[in-house]
């Protein structure tokens, strides 16, 4: 497999040559500080996906331009960051799958985002970047990792795909229906057969904030809830991000087939002719 993280070493060293540096922090901390010649793109983190055909195509669409505003041509290296591992609920991860996903042929994210980067000494500035844009024409990604509602719907029940949820545990107990507020979707809960490991399992804590674990580390963190490196995983949150840094350490591990519902508890929520647990897990 191709990797997809890159340390804050390696990034100084590319600095300056065919490279493009997402920031995907909000505004306000992009302008504080960023990387040099980092380019600001919150929407990463914000947009909302529907996995309907339109809600695909509205998410093709958007990213293309806003990737192509960018300067990422195809030939330039992306590579994304954000403040941290655990404090941006893996937007960077996100960046890296929106890109996977459109078929974006090299990107790579900021192991330890912009913490472990200044924990370097490494320089950070104020200034914005001139940014000559082009067009980016986006082509889903021929190996599947984008899942729609109805291929969960399909894979409930069945033994031989593990479902997983990674939330927050609030959200996994329903106490709460999303990071943005208990009652943000309308229903709490769970998806029905689903198993649970918390994001940020996948991580360890270091100097300079959490790191993804080693493959093995994760592959015993999988084995706790039965899932084999063999196993195919659909992976959901509530949006896509805590997903997309999952689906980054299991791909890291080398699990062959991991998929992400991007539409995820928000989309899922919604829609009452799904179904859902509700309740403490012990209890259903």
């Amino acid at each position: 497999m191709t990797r997809a993280l890159i340390s804050p070493e390696e990034l100084k060293a590319a600095l300056g040559h065919d490279i493009v540096v997402i920031d995907t922090r909000s505004p306000d901390d992009y302008a504080e500080k960023h990387i040099p010649g980092a380019v600001n793109m919150h929407e990463i983190f914000t947009f909302l996906a529907t996995s309907t055909p339109e809600g695909m195509q509205e998410l093709a669409d958007r990213f293309s331009a806003a990737f192509g505003a960018a300067g990422l041509d195809g030939k330039k290296m992306a590579v994304v960051y954000e403040q941290s591992m655990d404090t941006g609920f893996g937007q960077s991860c996100r960046g890296y799958f929106l890109l996977d996903y459109l078929g974006y042929p090299s990107i790579r994210v900021l192991h330890g985002g912009l913490k472990a980067w200044e924990a370097k000494g490494y320089p950070v500035t104020q200034d914005q970047p001139e940014i000559e844009a082009v067009e980016y024409h986006a082509s889903a990604n021929a190996t599947k990792t984008m899942l729609t509602k109805d291929d969960v719907k399909s894979a409930l029940g069945r033994s031989d795909i593990a479902l997983l949820d990674v939330r927050d545990v609030d959200e996994w107990i329903g106490d709460s229906s999303s990071p943005y507020g208990k009652d943000f979707c309308p229903r709490k809960g769970r998806i029905p057969g689903a198993k649970w490991i918390e994001w940020y399992r996948m991580m360890k804590p270091t100097e300079t904030g959490p790191m993804i674990k080693s493959p093995d580390e994760i592959l015993a963190e999988c084995a706790s809830v039965g899932i084999a490196k063999e196993t195919p995983v659909y992976i959901y949150c509530f949006k896509g991000a805590r997903a997309a840094n999952t689906f980054l350490a299991l791909k890291e591990a080398g699990l062959p087939d991991v998929q992400i519902y991007f539409g995820s508890w928000n989309e899922w929520s919604r829609d009452f002719d799904l179904p859902i647990e509700e309740g403490l897990p012990f209890d259903t």
